[in-house]
């Protein structure tokens, strides 16, 4: 009688010591739920570029403005950063011109936050000229070359055009509303895609954990012995 008792005390510690060693071990539901927790956080962040990008809409002026400012940070933090580099590679053939690049970024950075509006307005005359030229090009480019998609780039080259005049004819009083129309949109979209990206990712992940949680066949039972019940 101590034979077996002593082999089922041995099976029995063996799978208690191996539901231990198992339970010390991360499933894939604890990775499973981590992971739709990264795609839900950036949902939420997709959801607030949108609810940005709409408030900019509304009000554009401000949205116009919020844009310069961040520019005109990110040209100061840029030259410092720049600067530093330089400073930590002193000594080489590009120490100079690192210092001078840096000395732009800081410079413009400083005159884009001290005076906004006159840098929207330059930029808006950019962005309109900008608009003309491409616009002038793509139809001259469709009518020369006349390609499949000789219609589609006829349109895209009137409404640059277009486009472009508009903001020109309007200056500088579009100043006020072209930059943050457009940087509004970029907020949206960018937004829209976070949106989309975290559900998806979110629904992905449920259907990889449903399917891992789905219990195979157990294999715990001993296998019988060939020939037992037979007399």
């Amino acid at each position: 009688m101590n034979g077996p008792i002593a082999e089922g005390g041995k099976h029995g510690a063996g799978k208690h010591g191996a539901g231990k060693h198992g339970g010390g071990k991360r499933g894939p539901g604890a990775e499973g739920r981590k992971l739709s927790r990264s795609f839900g956080w950036l949902a939420l962040l997709g959801t607030l570029l949108v609810i940005a990008g709409v408030i900019g809409l509304i009000y554009t002026g401000v949205a116009t403005l919020t844009s310069m400012l961040l520019f005109g940070w990110l040209l100061l933090i840029g030259g410092l950063v720049g600067l530093a580099h330089a400073i930590e590679s002193r000594g080489t053939n590009y120490f100079w011109l690192g210092v001078v690049v840096a000395a732009l970024n800081l410079a413009a950075g400083v005159v884009v936050i001290r005076h906004p509006e006159g840098t929207a307005e330059a930029l808006t005359m950019f962005a309109a000229l900008l608009f003309l030229t491409g616009g002038v090009f793509r139809l001259v480019g469709s009518v020369v070359v006349r390609g499949p998609q000789m219609g589609w780039t006829l349109l895209q080259g009137a409404f640059g055009l277009l486009l472009g005049l508009l903001v020109l004819f309007d200056w500088p009083h579009s100043s006020l509303y072209v930059l943050g129309v457009f940087f509004s949109l970029a907020l949206l979209f960018d937004g829209l895609g976070l949106i989309a990206i975290g559900i998806g990712g979110r629904r992905i992940v449920s259907l990889v954990s449903d399917r891992l949680d789905v219990p195979g066949p157990t294999t715990d039972s001993p296998p019988k012995a060939p020939g037992n019940g037979q007399k």
